[in-house]
């Protein structure tokens, strides 16, 4: 399952490192690298996302497609 993985616009980039590293200990496979913010989308085992959500400086939310009408 793909998700989004956003961190705090204050967080350092060995906060982002950590939360990579994080993500493919756990099983997951990064996809994409975000390059106006910090951040990466990750597929990763739904059962596990919780690991992912348990720290402070990142936000998690699946990924979707988005329309307008």
């Amino acid at each position: 399952m793909l998700y989004n993985v956003t961190l705090k616009e204050n967080a350092s980039p060995e906060e982002l490192s950590k939360a990579k590293d994080t993500a493919k200990s756990q099983g997951g496979s990064i996809t994409h690298e975000f390059t106006l913010i910090k951040g990466f989308t990750v597929d990763f085992p739904a059962d596990k996302v919780g690991v992912l959500e348990s720290n402070d400086h990142i936000h998690v939310e699946q990924d979707a497609e988005v329309k307008t009408q």
